[in-house]
Order: structure tokens, then C-alpha cells, then sequence
């Protein structure tokens, strides 16, 4: 056990001794020197597409020309598709259905026939009624007749013109239920439901069918109460289908009050007319053309974080010193020919670092030929 003991202590005092050899021994010195003597890696930058340098002692950071532009900042609304008007045609006259009523899925025109009931009493309702307004008519004007040469009084005239004026009250009642006797549609559309068969019995105000009209169809969401100071009626709108298909239209409803749920405001965006197979209630989302704002379109590759964890780009500016500039991200570039990010934060042409941005840092000088960039503007 005493021997165990021992050798432990050797063993630390050795590891000590070597410790202290190499602190003080001029090891350290000649490792510094040869550390200083080391050859010192260069920055350059050059444009994109340029080829980057052989050397391997060349750092090389590619940097592209980025000016400003208009970019209409969108708002994402979550909605679906609506006909513009879907209505339940209803019976004015109760009776028995006779024609065989229109299918559904029937696309119709406006005054086309949906149901007929059987006429029934009324062809011979408006024959007694309109006898019944010749024979008034014919005693009215005895009555005039007779008041003119002073044989009749002024109380029997106006009974007998009340009596005219109920007849033929009663004729215009008479004519209107023969014609309600045939439902016809109220505008151009699609049948949606058919609620009657021939030989049903119907009451008054018992509906016939459902009519939809799709032309045009309708997008309705709900827009933030933060963001719905920036749209307005007639912004373009861009929208995209569960089936991934694109379709555009106009903004044609802005609410004024918010719904008292969601505070939140609905929106109505009228399809354009080319679209014409779109169904009602499908999901849609859209995206709202707001305002307009000056912005930069980056390539996504070339975001970087500061030391705090904040978005931002490298640029090089005055003297070619590289710089930080933190940025916001306002949207993406749907041109799949120019993609990118849209970003703000920036302030006029800048020379951007697109790729190397990670090897550089704020403060440090660059190399290259900058005949390609642009001044940078002022800080």
C-alpha cells in the first residue's frame, strides 16, 4: 500500500517538472516568431460570375450591385369562395305542380321557367273580375251622365267611382296570381337544389329551387384590424387555390365595422371573368396588393446574423471597408427567373456581399478591382 502511495507522488512531481520546463524554457518565443513570420491571408472581392483567385493564400468574397425599387408590400388573408348572389326561389301562389321542374345543375338565364303550378279557378277568378269592372265602368259613367243634367247626386257618384276603382283593383289582383302561376328564374345562373317533383302540392312562400350565379364567383376573408388601413377598394389581388391554380380579381368590399369575434374586417374580391370553373366554398388564400414602399431584392444566401442573433447583410462601402446593416424581410420574389427576398433597411444603391459574407467582418478592408460597383451612398 505504501508503495502504491509513493509512485503516485512520483508520477506528479514528474508531471509538474515538465510543466514548469515548458513554461520557461525559450520554446515559447521561437513558436511566436515563427507564428509572426506566418504569411498573412488576403481579402478580395470580386463581382458575381467573376472566377474566384488560384492563390490559396487569397480569401475570395463575391459582392453584386443592389438598387433600390418599388415593391408593393402584400397582405396574406385566409378566405374562401363565394357566389356573388345564391337565392331560394319561393312560390307566390299555392297549387299543384304540373310542369316537370328544372333539373339541377340546369344552367339557366334570367325569366326562364323553374316550376308551374296548375291554374286551377284563377283563369275564371280574373273573367268575373273584369265583368265586374265593365258593368262598374258602364254605371260610373251613367252616373256622370246623369250628374251632368242634374238627376243624380254627388254621394252616388262617388259610391259608384269606389266601385269602379275596387273592380279594377280586383282585376290587377286577379291577373297578377294567373301569372305567378309560373315561377320563372330571377337572374342567370345554376340550379343548385330542386326541392319539387310534378304532382307535389305547394303553399305559398315553399320554395321551387335554388339559384346560384358564379358569374363572377367572389373571395371573402377577414382582413387584420392592423393591416386594414393599408388596403383599399380596387386593389389588384392575387389568390391561390387548394389545387395550387392561380386567380386574380379586384377588391370590390372593405367592411367599415369589424366583426365582434375576431375584430377583424371582411373583404370581398371580385374574380376576374376568365375564371370560370371555380366552385363555392373552397379555401383560397389571398394575397392583398397594399402600399407601396421602396425596398432591396437580395439573394437569400446572402442574410447574415450580427452578434446579437439579428437578421442583416454585409456591404462594402467607403474605402472598402466591409459593414454591417441590420434589415427587415417584407416578402419574397414570385419571378422564378429573378428570385430572391425583398428587404428593407437599406439605404440607396449599396454594394452587397453575396457570398462570403461569413469570412469578412465590420471594419475590414477588402481587395479587388471595384470598376463594377457603384459609390456606395453616404453613412
Amino acid at each position: 500500500m505504501e508503495i502504491a502511495v509513493k509512485n503516485q507522488e512520483v508520477v506528479a512531481a514528474v508531471i509538474l517538472l515538465a510543466v514548469a520546463a515548458w513554461m520557461f524554457i525559450p520554446h515559447s518565443a521561437e513558436t511566436l516568431k515563427q507564428e509572426n513570420n506566418a504569411p498573412v491571408r488576403v481579402v478580395v472581392a470580386i463581382e458575381e460570375g467573376q472566377p474566384i483567385s488560384e492563390n490559396p493564400d487569397v480569401l475570395t468574397v463575391r459582392a453584386a450591385t443592389i438598387r433600390p425599387q418599388i415593391y408593393v408590400k402584400q397582405i396574406r388573408v385566409r378566405g374562401r369562395t363565394q357566389a356573388f348572389r345564391h337565392v331560394q326561389v319561393r312560390m307566390e301562389q299555392a297549387g299543384r305542380i304540373v310542369s316537370d321542374p328544372i333539373a339541377r345543375g340546369a344552367r339557366v338565364k334570367q325569366g326562364d321557367l323553374l316550376c308551374e303550378i296548375a291554374v286551377d279557378n284563377r283563369d275564371s277568378d280574373l273573367l268575373q273580375a273584369r265583368s265586374r269592372r265593365e258593368q262598374a265602368t258602364f254605371e260610373y259613367d251613367a252616373a256622370l251622365d246623369l250628374q251632368g243634367r242634374g238627376l243624380q247626386s254627388e254621394v252616388v257618384v262617388a259610391q259608384l267611382k269606389a266601385a269602379l276603382a275596387s273592380s279594377s283593383a280586383a282585376v290587377s289582383r286577379a291577373e297578377l296570381a294567373l301569372k305567378n302561376i309560373r315561377l320563372l328564374a330571377p337572374f342567370d345562373g345554376i340550379v343548385e337544389t330542386r326541392n319539387v317533383e310534378i304532382g307535389d302540392l305547394l303553399n305559398i312562400g315553399d320554395v321551387c329551387a335554388s339559384v346560384l350565379d358564379d358569374k363572377p364567383m367572389l373571395l371573402v376573408g377577414l382582413v387584420p384590424e392592423q393591416d386594414v388601413s393599408s388596403v383599399s377598394v380596387g386593389a389588384r389581388v392575387s389568390a391561390k387555390l387548394l389545387d395550387s391554380n392561380m386567380i386574380a380579381g379586384i377588391v370590390t368590399y372593405l367592411a367599415r365595422a369589424a366583426d365582434a369575434v375576431s375584430r377583424s374586417y371582411r373583404i370581398e374580391v371580385e374574380v376576374d371573368g376568365k375564371y370560370t370553373d371555380i366552385r363555392a366554398g373552397t379555401t383560397v388564400e389571398l394575397m392583398v396588393d397594399a402600399m407601396e414602399i421602396s425596398a432591396h431584392l437580395i439573394p437569400s444566401s446572402a442574410l447574415t446574423l450580427d452578434d446579437e442573433g439579428a437578421i442583416g447583410v454585409k456591404l462594402i462601402g467607403a474605402g472598402n471597408r466591409i459593414l454591417h446593416r441590420n434589415i427587415e424581410i417584407v416578402g419574397d420574389s414570385g419571378n422564378q427567373l429573378d428570385p430572391g427576398i425583398w428587404v428593407t433597411g437599406l439605404s440607396g444603391t449599396v454594394n452587397l456581399v453575396t457570398l462570403g459574407q461569413e469570412i469578412v467582418f465590420p471594419g475590414q478592408v477588402v481587395e479587388g478591382n471595384f470598376d463594377w460597383a457603384e459609390s456606395p451612398a453616404p453613412e
